[in-house]
């Protein structure tokens, strides 16, 4: 059995999940991103007990095949965008995502736009200035480096969308003193 947990969108929010999964005693295979695979189906009142204590830590526990198949869907973009290897930047959205999720990409399209209110095309857009805003602070690479690693065609792209977005030009955003980032599962 698998649970589809909605927030859970880093290594230190699987730590907290597992911690509570051990807290009730329930077993599980492993854990991923917005994703837990059970061992046996746990009894509807640990469910329900998971479910709340979830909710305290800031996580919902998803019961909806849609609304769990978005979060798989933000996971792994998330995943993409932030994670280690990013050569898979350059592989075309629709594809991956399909590979990865393995469902047709048009209902992966659909459902996500019903459920969020926007497309893929621009969670990825927010979920890449956020990771520009990011490595812009750390201040350890210039522009077009940021721009290599997050698969834009050049810098000039990469800044029009930054400025679309946020409304200041990478290098105005860089000498902000305040941090105007925002969390992953907030985006």
């Amino acid at each position: 059995m698998h649970l589809f947990i909605k927030n859970m969108v880093c290594n230190r929010c699987i730590m907290v999940v597992s911690q509570e999964l051990e807290k009730l005693q329930l077993p599980f295979n492993s854990i991923s991103l917005g994703e837990v695979s059970m061992m046996e189906t746990p009894a509807p009142e640990q469910l329900k007990e998971l479910g709340d204590n979830l909710k305290q830590l800031g996580f919902e526990l998803l019961d909806d095949k849609k609304n769990a198949l978005v979060e798989k869907i933000k996971t792994t973009i998330i995943n993409l965008i932030h994670g280690k290897d990013n050569d898979t930047l350059n592989t075309k959205l629709s594809v991956f995502l399909q590979d990865s999720i393995g469902v047709d990409y048009h209902y992966l399209s659909t459902a996500f736009s019903a459920a969020e209110g926007l497309t893929i095309e621009k969670y990825v857009i927010l979920q890449r200035i956020e990771r520009v805003k990011e490595l812009l602070q750390y201040d350890e690479m210039n522009l077009s480096e940021i721009a290599d690693s997050l698969g834009y065609s050049s810098v000039q792209h990469l800044s029009q969308q930054f400025k679309k977005v946020t409304g200041l030009t990478p290098s105005a955003y860089r000498q902000l003193k305040e941090n105007s980032r925002k969390p992953l599962d907030q985006v």
